[in-house]
């Protein structure tokens, strides 16, 4: 899910008091969710985090099913523009995995709080089980793409079996940290690397585990 602070608008960028008030309520809906979770939240609270009266509030978000959707519609937005910044060629993986450290790593831990709250919801609210769903599919084509044109199947890996385990990992990095105050998720992002760099040599494959080193002929 996205960040926990309001974003700054540019000074180039036209005048948009509606959108500006979408956002004040789309950050005052992330602190309340982190503070209370989904479930306790109410729009009342949402509304005074966000310093405007409930009716004011309905205007532009129904439900809190709404405003869900608005921070997945504004995540996805924030996932198309950095996937669509990453460099074509040999500098393709490291970009990628310094976009994951930036989202799993430098973010701040009130992120993975969100995220995990919304799993929990998810397991109980069609609406939010369907957004993460659809979420997730995203990624998984968006990740097994980038794995593809890194080259991870020229020795045979599978690059979609290879994404799973990078979305398992990514998403076990998010709940520890949103559990465990001292947990270091940077080990574990290296760790992912390693995989992904034996995948592309030919040294692992996530179907079948471990594989030797290809053999070389000796004098």
């Amino acid at each position: 899910m996205s960040t926990l602070h309001a974003r700054e608008p540019s000074a180039r960028e036209p005048h948009d008091p509606a959108g500006e008030r979408r956002i004040r309520i789309l950050d005052a809906a992330e602190r309340c969710f982190v503070r209370s979770g989904f479930h306790r939240t109410t729009m009342q609270d949402v509304a005074a985090e966000a310093a405007m009266s409930p009716g004011n509030l309905y205007r532009y978000f129904p439900s809190k099913d709404a405003i869900v959707a608005g921070l997945a519609e504004r995540d996805r937005g924030m996932v198309q523009e950095g996937f669509g910044a990453l460099p074509s060629g040999p500098d393709l993986l490291s970009a990628f995995f310094g976009l994951a450290r930036q989202h799993l790593v430098d973010e701040p831990v009130e992120k993975a709080v969100l995220c995990v709250e919304m799993w929990a919801e998810a397991t109980r609210n069609p609406a939010m089980s369907a957004i993460c769903r659809d979420f997730e599919q995203e990624m998984r084509q968006r990740i097994t793409g980038i794995l593809r044109k890194a080259g991870t199947e020229e020795h045979g890996a599978d690059a979609e079996a290879l994404t799973v385990l990078i979305m398992v990992l990514a998403d076990g990095m998010l709940a520890r940290r949103a559990l465990l105050p001292d947990f270091d998720p940077g080990p574990i992002l290296d760790v992912m690397l390693r995989l992904v760099e034996a995948a592309r040599a030919g040294r692992f494959d996530p179907t079948r585990g471990d594989r030797p080193a290809p053999s070389q002929d000796h004098p």
